[in-house]
């Protein structure tokens, strides 16, 4: 079946010229935007929370922040990457500097947490407190909490490779520019982040999808060891040989069984990869369209014609409409981790590919470092905006495809009166082998078909609050008018990857039901009294049925 999606029409070759000059300003501006400064105070807390913070203050009164030092407490709490995060008021933020301060900080939120009355509790769906490694998820009380504490792993950001190069040792507060950067310099890199902002922690508790993905896999599957603070305030150190159901919980089970001090990574040598976007008007949808399915059906064992290249990253194909100059563009990230002997050329991978045709405006792909790459691909989406994602997963079917595209074009009605509007459907794909390689994790990939799958997300970015409704309603309905498709035309699938999902969404019931429970059964070992799945609620939690309640859900 051929791709039939709507487009606009083409324009002159000076008017697209005139629009990409407007498309560039319009990114490079938004940079500007900034933090969000001049917040309000936090409202009167409750007692126990004033008693809290003082506690807190007195274990450890060099990295206790609270707001009546407003500067740095401004500073820190406008660290987040979404603006609503910012706009969130804890009574302190913890900045621990060594794993003993934050097993310190864990001691007496436990202990605030055991001796609080469950009612109390049961009254403050925020919880107690969050745990903030990059601030990059705009889901709510993920990486911070209204009247609560936060726990702020950015001075736990060490990035140390093993005298071998085999192994790097990385702080979870650093972010992957921290990593990379470090790297560079040695002619090595990790399995990591594709943007530069993103931080090591949630990223990797989350699964993790990388350039290097398609050779060695998720990035939580090369994570050899973590140092883990749990909630009786003690640090253990999971691995294969020791504490191995929380090793393997962590690849992928997220923020429900402790906090992450640290881990140590696989590493390899590494030099330059090849890679950058294209940027294409949205005329060219029909055709990009094609080109992904045409490349990602390379991955298909029944396909008779070229192969999928394990070097190869991508495409990664983003259709953006942009309010501000009422303009829809196209996007499409290409990676080789293998590049070409000449600067001048394209990787056979991309060469023989249908994007190599495609007329675009502008091309950024060269050979870089790692840095810059990552560099790039954050500086498409900056902080200082309001966020929101939501996800699916689907199979590599052109008509199913077409859906994702038509629901991402039919939505632009209902959001063109929102200010500072950018609305970007993204698609890429998921080859359930890369979930196999690695280390083992509960992601529910193991087994199933070996067809690829796409991963098909929105990221969407505005300026005001009043609209904040309409977009989460909106960016909802386009993924649920893709989930009905794919369900009746049997082209979906059930896993949603976390890092993407809404926070209306429910990542772990994609990990299957098995899986769940082993997630459960984790949690219950190693944090009896439920802290992280009560004291610390925010992200995507395990569903624990209460204490005593009987067997697992």
């Amino acid at each position: 079946m051929t791709f039939q999606v709507l487009q606009i029409s083409s324009t002159t070759i000076f008017v697209v010229s005139i629009t990409l000059i407007l498309v560039l300003r319009y990114f490079r501006s938004s940079r500007a935007f900034g933090r969000v400064g001049g917040q309000r105070l936090p409202k009167d807390l409750p007692e126990n929370i004033v008693q809290l913070t003082k506690s807190l203050t007195s274990a450890l009164p060099n990295s206790t922040v609270i707001a009546e030092n407003k500067s740095i407490f401004d500073t820190l709490k406008n660290c987040h990457w979404a603006r609503q995060e910012c706009e969130v008021v804890p009574a302190c933020i913890v900045r621990p500097r060594d794993v003993q301060q934050l097993c310190t900080a864990i001691t007496v939120l436990g202990r605030e947490y055991t001796t609080r009355p469950k009612q109390a509790l049961g009254q403050s769906p925020e919880g107690l407190f969050a745990v903030r490694s990059g601030g990059h998820s705009p889901i709510p009380s993920a990486a911070n909490i209204e009247g609560g504490v936060v726990i702020d792993l950015s001075l736990l950001s060490e990035v140390t490779p093993s005298d071998d190069g085999t192994s790097v040792v990385i702080g979870a507060g650093a972010k992957w520019i921290h990593v990379s950067k470090v790297l560079d310099e040695k002619g090595l890199a990790v399995i990591g982040g594709r943007s530069s902002a993103v931080g090591v922690g949630g990223l990797a508790l989350g699964g993790g999808l990388s350039f290097f993905s398609s050779r060695f896999g998720l990035v939580c599957s090369n994570v050899i060891s973590y140092s883990v603070v749990l909630a009786s305030g003690s640090v253990v150190t999971a691995s294969s040989s020791q504490n191995s159901d929380l090793w393997r919980a962590l690849k992928g089970g997220s923020n429900n069984f402790g906090v992450v001090a640290s881990m140590t990574v696989r590493s390899f040598p590494c030099t330059n990869i090849w890679g950058g976007f294209l940027y294409l008007p949205s005329s060219q949808a029909i055709k990009v369209l094609a080109a992904f399915h045409g490349f990602v059906a390379r991955a298909d064992a029944s396909n008779p014609g070229l192969k999928y290249d394990e070097f190869a990253a991508g495409p990664m194909a983003c259709f953006t409409y942009i309010q501000k100059l009422g303009i829809q563009a196209i996007s499409v990230n290409l990676v080789s981790t293998q590049p070409p002997e000449s600067q001048e050329k394209w990787p056979p991978c991309w060469k023989t590919s249908g994007f190599k045709s495609l007329w675009w405006f502008w091309n950024t792909c060269k050979t870089r470092s790692l840095t810059s790459m990552t560099d790039e691909m954050c500086a498409l989406n900056p902080p200082g905006k309001r966020q929101v994602f939501a996800t699916t997963t689907v199979q590599n079917d052109t008509s199913t495809l077409a859906v994702a595209h038509s629901a991402y074009y039919n939505a632009i009605s209902s959001i063109r009166h929102v200010k500072g509007m950018i609305w970007t459907l993204v698609l890429q794909p998921f080859l359930p082998i890369w979930a196999r390689k690695g280390f083992g994790n509960p992601l529910g990939l193991d087994e199933g078909t070996p067809e690829p799958l796409v991963i098909v997300s929105f990221t969407i970015n505005w300026t005001d609050q009043k609209d904040d409704e309409c977009v989460k309603a909106t960016t909802r309905q386009a993924i649920e008018q893709i989930d009905d498709f794919a369900t009746i035309n049997k082209t979906g699938h059930r896993y949603r990857y976390l890092n993407y999902c809404g926070e209306w969404q429910d990542p772990f019931k994609g990990y299957g039901e098995e899986n769940l429970r082993f997630l459960q059964a984790t949690s219950r070992k190693y944090d009896p009294e439920g802290l992280f799945q009560k004291g610390c609620t925010g992200g995507f939690k395990l569903g624990m049925p209460d204490k005593g309640s009987g067997a697992l859900q």
